[in-house]
């Protein structure tokens, strides 16, 4: 790639993955730039950032070296696609269910607004904002020719548009990470940063590269030395991140990108600190900075809901070698949290949190010595979307503990009933608590665990490790889940730490 000229000598490959193959080449010496990836959250305090991430005490000359990848405003892909909690239909969602058309062109008229709104108060300069206006509108009236189109094409019985439903929905969503994408080079030009802006959503682009490809050819030309890329989110490719990934697309476009230019260092930048526990829940001040753990447990985060990284993010990271260091976005001094094959330190609790599940059993006697009896069930949990965040099984029941909604939980029972229809099924509205470090070896975590929920009232409905003694799961009433995390957060962890740099 021309803009970190890769002209080492010897080389290594770069490890094959699921996005993107393993053609490129990468410098057996380490890079000096960075790859950072900023949310959405901290993305609509651009003007903050100026001070903190972008500029703040460095000289002009030490504000390159890095390439920033970017996520929408915050609100805005809830506001194209839908909302990522609440389900509120977006631009997307009232397209798939209004033949009228007279929802979606209000959503997608309310989204120009807010981004409109959003830029008018990060750019200063009245050009600057006269080229965002003009950037969004025609993003906007593009994309409202494309729905139109398909809303004309889908009025006659010969053509079915919900196969074009995916790529209508790659299509909304690199409008945001593009237009935020865009403000902020604007905003940077104006401070006397050389910045460009790299989009990646391949808007009007009738090429289809893969991943790889889409990265290689926007970067080609750039100088990381005297430019500094602020690049896209999303990535319109021949891989289908969408489809994929869904909301977790940017952090694949991120780390893919850290690994293909042999990045020194991966850096996500979020508004608070890793830290462990969530300050809303056990107060601030109780809270402890992670500062050092492995992949595995940042797999455990993701696999409970703390989003510290895409699991598949982490994966193309690990196998790049490429470390990751989580950092305050506001507090740029901070070293942050780095995350890599060293792993954090021993006999440590890292991170105490909780999810609430659905404890998905099933009970058939007529299993017990039976092989394969429990693929029926993963077959059903997969197709209607069900994540599986734990599994419990013995003679003749088993229990996956389930993320999702109960109306796809109630279908995927209807369809293991057909094909058991002797068995009992139960949905029980749970929480899950869990605790994780590198390693809880020596910690007797779920004795002691059961001892601290016990005196606080707490009565845990089943708890269980595993070998690898990287967490410890702890069931219980899904309206105890705050009150279980403070009570295992102030034994495992408040009660062990020496004098430690608090998170802030």
């Amino acid at each position: 790639m021309k803009c970190i000229r890769l002209t080492a000598p010897t080389l290594r490959q770069l490890p094959e993955t699921k996005a993107g193959g393993n053609e490129k080449f990468l410098p057996e010496h380490s890079m000096t730039h960075t790859v950072e990836k900023i949310g959405g959250t901290c993305m609509s305090r651009s003007r903050e950032l100026l001070d903190t991430l972008y500029i703040g005490k460095r000289k002009p000359k030490d504000c390159y070296d890095r390439i920033f990848v970017v996520s929408a405003f915050g609100g805005i892909t809830n506001m194209l696609l839908e909302h990522k909690k609440t389900g509120k239909p977006g631009v997307y969602a009232q397209f798939a269910s209004d033949d009228s058309g007279a929802g979606w062109q209000e959503a997608l008229n309310g989204t120009a607004r807010a981004m409109c709104e959003i830029h008018g108060e990060i750019l200063d300069h009245a050009a600057d904002r006269e080229r965002a206006d003009a950037f969004v509108r025609d993003r906007i009236e593009g994309t409202r020719a494309c729905l139109l189109d398909l809303q004309r094409l889908g009025s006659y019985g010969h053509f079915r548009i919900d196969q074009q439903m995916h790529t209508l929905r790659e299509l909304l969503s690199g409008m945001g990470e593009a237009h935020s994408a865009f403000v902020t080079a604007l905003l940077l030009g104006r401070h006397g940063i050389n910045a460009r802006f790299v989009d990646l959503s391949g808007w009007r682009d009738e090429a289809n590269p893969s991943l790889s490809e889409r990265l290689e050819q926007a970067l080609a030309g750039i100088d990381l030395k005297t430019e500094l890329p602020i690049v896209t989110g999303y990535a319109h490719c021949a891989e289908g991140l969408m489809r994929e990934y869904d909301r977790g697309y940017s952090e694949v476009v991120f780390a893919h990108l850290a690994a293909q230019t042999g990045a020194r260092e991966a850096i996500i930048h979020k508004e608070f600190h890793l830290s462990s526990a969530d300050p809303k829940i056990v107060g601030l001040e109780s809270t402890v900075k992670i500062g050092r753990t492995s992949y595995d447990v940042a797999d455990q985060l993701s696999n409970m809901g703390m989003e510290a990284i895409h699991p598949n993010a982490a994966r193309v990271l690990r196998r790049a070698d490429v470390p990751l260091r989580v950092k305050h976005a506001f507090e740029p001094e901070d070293a942050g949290t780095l995350i890599g094959p060293d792993g954090g330190t021993p006999g440590r609790v890292e991170m105490v949190t909780g999810l609430a599940v659905h404890a998905f059993s099933v009970h058939e006697p007529d299993m017990v010595g039976v092989k394969g009896y429990d693929r029926c069930i993963l077959e059903a949990l997969t197709r209607h979307n069900l994540w599986i965040v734990s599994k419990h099984s013995n003679a003749n029941t088993i229990t996956h503990y389930l993320s999702g909604s109960l109306k796809a939980i109630r279908r995927a029972e209807q369809e293991v009933l057909r094909t058991y229809p002797s068995a009992e099924i139960t949905a029980q509205a749970l929480a899950m608590v869990s605790v994780i470090g590198s390693d809880l070896s020596d910690l007797s975590v779920l004795a002691r665990g059961l001892s601290a929920l016990e005196a606080g009232g707490v009565r845990a409905l089943a708890a269980q490790q595993g070998l690898r003694r990287v967490d410890v799961q702890f069931l219980v009433p899904r309206d105890k889940m705050e009150t279980a995390i403070k009570l295992l957060h102030a034994a495992l962890v408040e009660d062990e730490e020496q004098p430690v740099q608090r998170a802030a």
